[in-house]
C-alpha cells in the first residue's frame, strides 16, 4: 500500500470510527480506511446487549450490536476498506503512521488526513491505591460485561461493584439477572456517576442497595477475594473512623470512571486538556496538528452513543474536507474559558463562522443554576450533575454578535434564585 493511496485514515471502528468513515465518504474522500486492532468492527459495542442504543440518532431503541449492524452495513456499501486485528503503533506530527498485522505484517501509511477514534479505556485498581493482597476476582466493570455477554462467563457468585458508572450500574443489573447476588453499589460521591435512568432501571427496580458517600477502604482474600471493607466518606472523600463494615463477596467490580485513550496523540505531538485528557479541537475537531482529527469518546466521555457518532461525524466531515484541500482556512480562533463549576467544555476553540454544539460538564453537582456562555445564551436548570452532559446548540448568528472582537468567551454555571 502506498503512501499517497489514503485520502482519510481512521483509528478505531467503534461507534465514532465507522460514523467519521461513513461521513467522510460521504463527503467526497475517495479512499477511507479503517485500521481496527479488533478482529471485527464495532468496537465495544457487540458486548453492550442491553437496549438504550440510538433513540436519538436512529430514533428507535436498540441494543449495542443492533446499532453497530446498521454502521457496519452502511461501511461496507460504501466500500470502505477495512483493515482488522491491525494495531497502529505510530502515528508522527506529518501524519505518517505505521501500522502491523499479521497478514501484511508492517505497514506504512501518509494519508491526507487522519481521523482519531480510539475512544477509551477504564480506569483499574491500579490508579485507585486500594489497600490489600492481589487476589483473583477484582474486574473492571467493562472486563465483566465482556465475559458474561460475549464469553459467556460469570465472574462471580457475591459481587460488590465499586462506583457507580453507567457499565457499572448495567452490569449490577446484568449480573442479578444471572442469578448473582449483587451485594452493593458503592460510590465515594453523593450521586450517582452515571444517567439518571441507569440508577432507576438497574438499581431500584431491581433492588439492589446503593450506597453513596462510601469506599472500599481494604481489600480481603490471598487467592481469591473473600470481603472488601466499605467505610462512610466526609466531605473531603476521606473515610470516617468507626464507619467501617466488612462485605463478604468473591467478585470487586471496578466502575471509577473513564479515560481518553490517547497514546497515539501524545506521539503525534498533539496538545491535550489537561482534565478530561483529549486533543484540544475546535468547532472542527480538528486537533492542535494540522489534518489530525478526532471525534468521540477519544476527546471526552459522552454519555450517550448517539453523541459518539454526531461528534465523529463532524471529524470525518472535516477530514475529507482537507484531504482534498491539502488545507483548512484558519480563522480567528476564540478560546471557551471555564468558569464557575465548569470542569469542560468541548469544542475549546471556535472561530465564530459557524454554527456550533458544545458539549459542557460541570464541577460538582448543584441545584437552581444559570448556565451561560457568554452573553450569547443563558438556561436555566433545576439540578446540574457532572454526570450528566449540557449540551448547547449556538447558530452562527448568534456567534456573529461577538464581532470578532472577543479573544475568549466565559462559560460559567452562576447560582439561581
Amino acid at each position: 500500500m502506498k503512501f499517497s493511496e489514503v485520502d482519510v485514515a481512521v483509528i478505531g471502528s467503534g461507534p465514532a470510527g465507522m460514523a467519521a468513515a461513513i461521513k467522510a465518504r460521504e463527503e467526497g474522500a475517495e479512499h477511507v480506511l479503517i485500521l481496527e486492532r479488533q478482529e471485527q468492527l464495532g468496537g465495544l459495542l457487540h458486548q453492550c446487549v442491553h437496549s438504550g442504543f440510538g433513540l436519538l440518532y436512529f430514533g428507535q431503541d436498540l441494543t449495542g450490536p443492533e446499532y453497530a449492524h446498521r454502521f457496519i452495513e452502511k461501511v461496507r456499501d460504501l466500500g470502505i476498506e477495512i483493515l482488522l486485528e491491525t494495531m497502529v503503533t505510530q502515528l508522527s506530527g506529518d501524519r505518517k503512521l505505521t501500522a502491523i498485522n499479521r497478514y501484511e505484517g508492517m505497514i506504512h501509511l501518509h494519508p491526507k488526513s487522519v481521523v482519531l477514534a480510539m475512544g477509551c479505556r477504564e480506569r483499574s485498581r491500579g490508579q485507585l491505591s486500594i489497600p490489600g493482597t492481589r487476589p483473583a476476582g477484582i474486574f473492571t466493570a467493562g472486563t465483566a460485561q465482556r465475559l458474561v455477554n460475549v464469553e459467556g462467563f460469570i465472574p462471580g457468585k457475591k459481587v460488590v461493584i465499586l462506583g457507580s458508572g453507567d457499565i457499572g450500574m448495567i452490569m449490577a443489573r446484568r449480573l442479578t439477572l444471572e442469578g448473582v447476588e449483587v451485594k452493593a453499589v458503592i460510590e465515594i460521591l453523593p450521586y450517582v456517576g452515571g444517567l439518571i435512568r441507569n440508577e432507576v432501571q438497574c438499581l431500584h427496580d431491581f433492588d439492589i442497595p446503593l450506597l453513596l458517600e462510601h469506599t472500599v477502604t481494604q481489600i480481603h482474600g490471598e487467592q481469591r477475594v473473600e470481603a472488601v471493607t466499605i467505610a462512610k466518606v466526609d466531605k473531603h472523600k476521606r473515610p470516617i473512623d468507626g464507619t467501617e463494615q466488612v462485605v463478604e463477596c468473591d467478585t470487586l467490580l471496578l466502575s471509577v470512571g473513564l479515560i481518553p485513550e490517547n497514546e497515539l496523540s501524545r506521539m503525534a505531538g498533539i496538545t491535550l486538556d489537561p482534565l478530561i485528557g483529549g486533543p484540544l479541537v475546535d468547532e472542527r475537531r480538528e486537533t492542535s496538528v494540522p489534518g489530525v482529527f478526532a471525534g468521540g469518546n477519544v476527546v471526552h466521555v459522552h454519555d450517550i452513543v448517539d453523541d459518539v457518532s454526531w461528534e465523529a461525524e463532524i471529524a470525518g466531515s472535516w477530514a475529507a474536507k482537507f484531504s482534498q484541500k491539502g488545507d483548512l482556512e484558519r480563522k480567528e480562533k476564540i478560546t471557551l474559558k471555564p468558569g464557575r463549576n465548569i470542569r469542560s467544555i468541548v469544542p475549546q476553540t471556535i472561530s465564530g463562522q459557524s454554527d456550533v454544539t458544545f458539549y459542557i460538564r460541570v464541577k460538582e453537582m448543584e441545584e437552581k443554576v444559570q448556565l451561560k456562555v457568554g452573553d450569547l445564551y443563558q438556561r436555566s436548570f433545576r439540578v446540574a450533575k457532572p454526570s450528566e452532559m449540557i449540551k448547547v446548540d449556538l447558530p452562527v448568528k448568534e456567534l456573529k454578535k461577538l464581532d470578532g472582537r472577543e479573544s475568549e468567551l466565559n462559560v460559567e454555571c452562576e447560582k439561581g434564585e
